[in-house]
């Protein structure tokens, strides 16, 4: 086994895996109280000294992966994923960027492509989005509809909420999420026009409790395929080793066999 070899396995070790997640968030931590003006203000040269020691940490992984996998690694899409992560830390301290130091915090997103629950999560969600971008064309469809019908129907009464197309439609989204809909929004449009409720109730019922779920349920169904396929390929792995193990001991003792023949 050659160097590189050897220094993939090492990386891809439980004690390297989980010493990288420590110091995620040991720098999710630190990232935090930087936010706080008092403890920078006490022990504010401490905190940028771990943050700097978690980057470097992060780099050299980094490296150490593109020495041990060389192409291989950027076939990986958690890799690249880690790979830009780390390097939009890098380029707001080398190019000055004060403003986009905020987005130092990405770097707790790393610790998604390193935990394999996470992972997937993330996966299931992933390939769930093409049969949801079908779910998202009817939830369009729908808001579209329902905000023309809301500009026509209630604009002259309450423009503030529905006096054109675009306040219409981010109207219908508050109400879909249920955020202060009744008392806020629908009751005083009932005020004025009784009926109201024939036009708010089916909309809440088809978007909030029917379109919703269906895409709850596309996620739901996503992760548990990939459950299955993550269980398969262990079965597998662990089926392809112990075929490799009892290969072996057939084969010695075929070689113990022959000289007594």
């Amino acid at each position: 086994m050659g160097f590189r070899q050897k220094l993939d396995a090492v990386l891809d070790t439980p004690l390297i895996r989980n010493g990288i997640i420590a110091v995620i968030v040991l720098n999710a931590v630190v990232l935090g109280l930087e936010t706080s003006t008092g403890v920078m203000d006490r022990v504010g040269g401490v905190i940028h000294l771990i943050d700097r020691l978690c980057l470097a940490i992060f780099i050299t992984e980094i490296i150490a992966k593109l020495i041990a996998r060389g192409g291989r690694f950027f076939r990986d899409g958690w890799n690249i994923f880690d790979f830009l992560i780390v390097g939009v830390a890098i380029v707001p301290a080398a190019q000055g960027f004060s403003v986009l130091r905020a987005l130092r915090i990405l770097r707790v997103l790393r610790v998604v492509s390193v935990a394999p629950r996470l992972r997937r999560v993330v996966e299931g969600f992933i390939t769930a989005l093409p049969g949801m971008g079908s779910v998202f064309l009817l939830m369009a469809l729908i808001f579209y509809i329902g905000a023309v019908m809301a500009t026509k129907l209630f604009r002259d009464a309450f423009p503030i909420w529905f006096g054109d197309l675009g306040q219409s439609a981010y109207t219908l989204f508050q109400i879909m999420t249920l955020e202060s809909w009744s008392m806020g929004i629908v009751r005083p449009v009932m005020e004025v026009f009784p009926w109201a409720w024939a036009f708010f109730v089916p909309f809440i019922m088809i978007t909030t409790f029917a379109v919703v779920n269906l895409l709850v349920g596309l996620i739901v169904n996503s992760m548990q395929d990939a459950h299955e396929k993550d269980d398969t390929e262990r079965t597998d792995a662990y089926r392809d080793e112990v075929l490799a193990r009892l290969e072996a001991i057939e084969a010695r003792l075929s070689e113990r066999e022959l000289p007594k023949k």
